[in-house]
């Protein structure tokens, strides 16, 4: 997979603001980077908690200076209604960001569950071996972490591949780390670490006996 910084501006130094592109996420940004071609001027925007789906919609509105109504499920759906009839009016994309679409969705208002019918739906995906290796990466290096590829390989065919548990696993490696007085993640620095949240899923755990 090539790994791609999302296109959008920001300002200089704010690594926060950066998106990694990959598999799980690609078809949903490529979208968003064509919202000019969009026939309705609104999209939803859905995906796994900790995908950075919050941020991608952040980075989309700045740049294309529309709205995002994120966590859709706790706002009025009259205010919702609303919204995708003004980006309509206006043409001013409206990005609706939700854990689900309908009708896992449910949707009370018709008016608004019509409006909803005719949206496109974006996915974010959980991350492939791929994408989670660069997200791992990248978290570690924000908190001053080094893991080697050897390290890093150990870990990806024992853990849970999910954005949630990437955070889980970040937490506890920068605790160890920091407890150790190191900033280099070792396999044996892991081990002991991951296996104590129960974040080892496949193996690899204090109570096996196995190489590296």
């Amino acid at each position: 997979m090539t790994q791609l910084r999302l296109p959008l501006q920001r300002p200089e130094g704010a690594r926060k603001d950066e998106f990694i592109v990959g598999d799980a996420n690609q078809a949903a940004v490529h979208h968003l980077e064509h919202w000019g071609t969009w026939p309705v001027m609104a999209a939803l925007l859905t995906g796994p908690r900790k995908s950075g789906r919050s941020l991608l919609a952040r980075l989309f509105t700045r740049r294309a200076g529309g709205r995002m109504i994120d966590e859709a499920e706790r706002v009025s759906e009259t205010e919702i209604f609303h919204a995708w009839n003004t980006a309509q009016a206006e043409r001013k994309p409206l990005l609706i960001v939700t854990d689900h679409a309908p009708p896992d969705w449910s949707v009370r208002l018709p008016d608004l569950r019509s409006r909803l019918a005719a949206t496109p739906v974006l996915r974010i995906d959980e991350p492939d071996d791929a994408l989670f290796t660069a997200l791992l990466q990248d978290q570690l290096e924000r908190r001053e972490l080094y893991a080697g590829e050897e390290a890093v390989a150990w870990m990806l065919r024992r853990v849970e591949r999910s954005y949630l548990s990437l955070v889980r696993i970040v937490d506890a490696l920068d605790d160890a780390a920091h407890e150790a007085g190191k900033r280099r993640i070792s396999i044996p620095l892991a081990r002991p670490a991951l296996s104590a949240r129960g974040l080892l899923v496949q193996g690899g755990g204090e109570f096996r006996h196995e190489e590296p």
